[in-house]
């Protein structure tokens, strides 16, 4: 993973402090923050006693309910013993005055993030099965036993797309710099079209996505997936069709998506393969009401990107790109206009 010279922290107060806390740590530590990413700061810490990744809560004025760093610590430390591959996590920090906000340790893995959905560097076998292994491990986290796992009250049960599309039509709101109409269609349309629930509940990752998975160095194999910050009890279909948009996303310097692209000979499977594969792994028959999935992850790409933007306004944007990203929310809300 690549990484910008950049970090806003006393690394030798962090370094006394994680000596006190974390069982093997020893400093002097360097600290680089890692290039890409709108949301919570990553940075890489190279100790003395080996590398280690921290991520923190931005500082500034944030969203209520934004950057749960703690929320991410606990879900990653509630699927060590799953079959949903996670970083080993190693300290959660409430006090903000160690670096100035929260933050929390864990694992470096050294493996390979794919940033480019198209997987140029890759040969037509391998990209078939990088696909599959996403769909693997998606399947995989749909399975966890949340009680088991000691994560039955980590989000509320039922009625997700009804709170969700609340939630995200008030953080849009809050975050609004312009007036979009495809915006103002689907915060009308979404609620007035709501699927009856279907009591599926399950542990949806909220960002489930080719970048946010670190593969085996050589191997096609998901080593870890990151960056939990949206994770929450819901509904299983929405990180189903999350990661569906990708296939239709028009391909740009902000997105790579791979709606204009020629899959068939880069063996890229189609959105209804992908969606057959899941199926097959989850002993289900079909996905009524998808193109309603598809729209609401539009939706709520495009409100996410919103509070990028408000941030990047603000000053209190993680990335450079923020603005650019910020640019992507009306034609994505265009994009869920379409399928309704």
């Amino acid at each position: 993973m690549s990484t910008a010279n950049s970090f806003d922290f006393d690394t030798n107060k962090l370094a006394i402090y994680l000596e006190q806390q974390i069982n093997g740590f020893k400093g002097p530590i360097t600290a680089e923050k890692f290039a890409g990413g709108q949301s919570n700061p990553t940075f890489l810490i190279n100790a003395a006693s080996g590398k280690y990744v921290l991520r923190r809560k931005p500082s500034g004025e944030l969203l209520k309910s934004a950057h749960a760093v703690d929320r991410e610590y606990r879900v990653i430390s509630a699927l060590a013993n799953t079959d949903v591959p996670v970083p080993k996590v190693y300290h959660l920090c409430e006090d903000d005055t160690v670096i100035g906000s929260m933050f929390y340790v864990m694992e470096y893995i050294d493996g390979r993030v794919m940033w480019d959905p198209a997987l140029p560097d890759e040969n037509e076998e391998n990209r078939k099965a990088i696909y599959s292994e996403m769909n693997r491990v998606l399947a995989a986290l749909h399975s966890v036993d949340i009680e088991t796992v000691g994560l039955s009250d980590y989000g509320k049960s039922g009625n997700y797309f009804e709170r969700q599309t609340g939630r995200w039509s008030k953080q849009y709101r809050a975050s609004e710099t312009e007036v979009i109409p495809e915006m103002e269609t689907l915060i009308e349309w979404l609620p007035a079209n709501m699927p009856a629930d279907d009591g599926k509940v399950a542990l949806v990752h909220g960002d489930f996505r080719l970048d946010n998975m670190m593969f085996h160095p050589t191997e096609v194999k998901v080593l870890a997936l990151v960056d939990w910050e949206l994770s929450t009890l819901g509904h299983p279909y929405a990180d189903l069709a999350y990661q569906c948009m990708q296939l239709r996303m028009k391909r740009t310097s902000n997105m790579p998506g791979l709606g204009d692209v020629e899959r068939i000979s880069l063996n890229i499977p189609t959105e209804e393969e992908y969606v057959a594969e899941y199926c097959e792994r989850m002993g289900l028959e079909a996905i009524p009401n998808w193109n309603f999935y598809l729209a609401f992850s539009f939706f709520r790409f495009a409100a996410i990107l919103q509070g990028v933007k408000k941030r990047a306004i603000d000053g209190n944007a993680s990335s450079d790109k923020a603005m650019k990203m910020g640019e992507l929310v009306k034609p994505l809300a265009e994009m869920a206009v379409t399928l309704i």
